[in-house]
């Protein structure tokens, strides 16, 4: 495992290994998001492992899980969902993603962690392993994928338990910024008038809720990098806001953890370039025997706080579940 201090090292840590070009090798990678809160757990900003192509996953382990404590109360989450509403109303931002925090002792085999998720279909649903500590994901959801000057990327916005359907003008509302954010990112490495998107506010039922999904993608110009890309897409816009910048300003101000593992991203390079990357929602993070979780939404004007405290535990429940867990109790303010 080569543990990184940046996203952009991650190409020429790559090329340095002869990475590129060789056969029978892949690379499974984990870019972190940063927020400027303080990080809950030591985890690199970035990492890279080269591996065989087609090597079998661990056997599994067995693992305990002990009881969950959350970081915010609903309260403190309430007042930054409102704070939020107060920076729209300004004309600050026009929607900001909050995310939650809550964590329990741990004990066992992070690899059966995995197995316990995959009946979820994550994307990418292999543990990742450094030094003292593991991310394992049941994202559901697509940050980048490239094929050749291919590159695409499957946003989600819009949340409900597992077959209701999503029919909420708000949702539909929030799902189109960020899908407007998604596009404007890959103008920015694909030849100009390119961009589309083929698929728009699809309903999928996905990681054990529905949700709404859906696909933007573009010709990368000639000259696109890995590194380009990262630094035009990374963080993904469905965890972070519009416009971007501005809302992970106010995302490092008002959380009071960091995002850990969440919010970033897992996947696998290939030695041509192409590569799958899942955005790191729905994703476990282990170390100094603690697990944590991240859940949360995005937040626009007329988002009520404690639907949106609903929502998240939504989000969470299933994931829980599948490790034999339960959503926390509330905790006081």
């Amino acid at each position: 495992m080569i543990e990184l201090a940046s996203p952009a090292e991650i190409e020429p840590a790559l090329r340095s290994e002869g990475f590129f070009g060789r056969d029978g090798v892949v690379a499974r990678v984990f870019v972190a998001h940063r927020t400027g809160s303080p990080e809950p757990l030591p985890l690199p900003a970035a990492a890279v492992s080269i591996e065989p192509e087609g090597a079998p996953p661990p056997r599994p382990g067995r693992f305990r899980v002990g009881e969950w404590r959350r970081t915010w109360s609903d309260e403190e989450y309430a007042a930054a969902v409102e704070a939020v509403r107060a920076a729209i109303r300004e004309g600050d931002v026009y929607q900001v993603n909050l995310v939650q925090h809550l964590s329990a002792g741990f004990a066992g085999d992070p690899h059966g962690v995995a197995a316990a998720l995959s009946r979820l279909r994550p994307l990418e649903p292999r543990a990742l392993l450094g030094g003292g500590w593991a991310v394992v994901s049941a994202s559901p959801e697509l940050f980048l994928a490239r094929r050749g000057r291919r590159v695409w990327t499957c946003p989600i916005k819009g949340t409900r338990p597992a077959g209701v359907p999503v029919e909420s003008a708000k949702d539909a509302a929030e799902h189109v910024m960020i899908v407007d954010l998604e596009r404007n990112d890959l103008s920015r490495v694909c030849e100009a008038g390119s961009v589309r998107w083929p698929e728009l506010l699809a309903e999928r039922a996905l990681a054990g809720v529905t949700h709404l999904v859906s696909t933007v993608e573009g010709t990368l110009r000639e000259d696109a990098t890995l590194s380009g890309l990262l630094d035009a897409a990374f963080p993904g816009g469905s965890v972070t806001g519009a416009p971007k910048l501005a809302a992970c300003g106010l995302i490092g101000r008002l959380e009071p953890v960091g995002r850990g593992a969440s919010m970033g991203a897992l996947g696998t390079i290939r030695p041509n370039g192409d590569f799958d990357l899942a955005l790191t929602i729905r994703t476990f993070a282990i170390a100094e025997t603690r697990i944590h979780l991240w859940v949360g939404g995005g937040i626009v004007w007329d988002s009520d706080p404690y639907e949106e405290i609903e929502e998240s535990w939504v989000k969470a429940r299933p994931l829980l579940a599948a490790i034999g867990s339960a959503v926390p109790e509330a905790v006081p303010a």
